[in-house]
């Protein structure tokens, strides 16, 4: 079984929770170094989510695998709660990297990192800028653009109507110290960032656990509809491994992004939904499999 720790490290003031699994063989002090890799989950996820399951799976294969709660999330520090920020959650992969490439666990400095979802659209961009990251997975990957953005949230008029009221709540916001939610996920609520009654989010037994509150702030909303992840793929020279379903979201735009790389790239299809990629068995084991693989290939 792998070793699960509870751990911290900061991200400028910023005190951030994770968990580092580590291979049973990792514990002794005469242990062999191994392979360091930073997962992230979805948006607006904690780390129990999906995160917390890929770095167990990486640590059965004999990865140091740390998940972690971004800035406002979860267990981790940091206000305004709830709030997506991709900028943000690139510094704090930053700052998770360097934790973990210093640990006495993990061996010569190098990493991987794995995303899950939306997770896929912020490692790439950490994965962009730093040259410790040798290697990403990218499980169920929510990449989007400009184009994307506008063929799931109602086009041109829709954008603007969701940064309108990002404005409107940034104001509110600054003046009042006030931060206006909605909730991430919701079958009757057409406000929610989610407007679907998603089983994985409302099920307790599976994402709809207590840690995590299902709120977006509305404020987030310009930097999430304004992040490019597509143009970012020609900066990415690591290798990158997607798996991905038809039946999953968006895979137009994990095309676009692939056929845009510019390093070696390899994208393994499969079967399932979105939401099988972050807890079913077949789903999850599949994708660490080759996670693995591409990791030991390519590290």
């Amino acid at each position: 079984m792998p070793l699960r720790e509870e751990v911290s490290f900061a991200r400028d003031t910023v005190k951030l929770a994770g968990h580092l699994f580590l291979p049973d063989t990792a514990g002794g002090d005469d242990a062999t170094p191994v392979q360091g890799v930073v997962v992230a989950g979805t948006w607006t996820s904690v780390k129990e989510q999906m995160a917390d399951r890929y770095a167990e799976e990486l640590a059965r294969r004999g990865y140091a695998a740390l998940s972690f709660d971004f800035t406002g999330y979860g267990e981790s520090a940091g206000e305004p709660r709830d709030c997506e920020s991709p900028e943000l959650k690139v510094h704090d992969l930053r700052a998770a990297a360097d934790y973990l490439t210093a640990h006495p666990a993990v061996g010569d400095g190098q990493l991987g990192v794995l995303g899950v979802c939306a997770g896929a659209m912020y490692v790439s961009a950490f994965a962009a800028e730093d040259p410790r990251v040798r290697s990403l997975a990218l499980v169920a990957p929510w990449l989007h653009d400009r184009r994307i953005c506008e063929e799931n949230y109602g086009g041109p008029e829709g954008i603007e109507t969701k940064k309108a009221a990002a404005a409107e709540a940034r104001r509110r916001y600054e003046e009042t110290g006030e931060v206006t939610y909605v909730p991430v996920v919701s079958g009757s609520d057409p406000d929610a960032a989610m407007p679907f009654a998603i089983d994985f989010y409302l099920s307790e037994e599976r994402g709809g656990i207590e840690q995590w509150p299902n709120r977006f702030a509305v404020m987030a909303w310009t930097g999430w509809l304004d992040f490019d992840a597509v143009a970012i793929a020609p900066q990415v020279t690591a290798p990158v491994l997607l798996v991905h379903s038809e039946d999953a979201a968006i895979p137009d735009g994990a095309r676009r992004f692939h056929d845009n790389l510019a390093g070696p790239k390899n994208f393994l299809w499969t079967e399932g939904t979105q939401f099988d990629f972050y807890d079913q068995a077949p789903q999850v084991t599949f994708a660490a499999d080759a996670a693995a693989e591409h990791f030991a290939r390519t590290l």
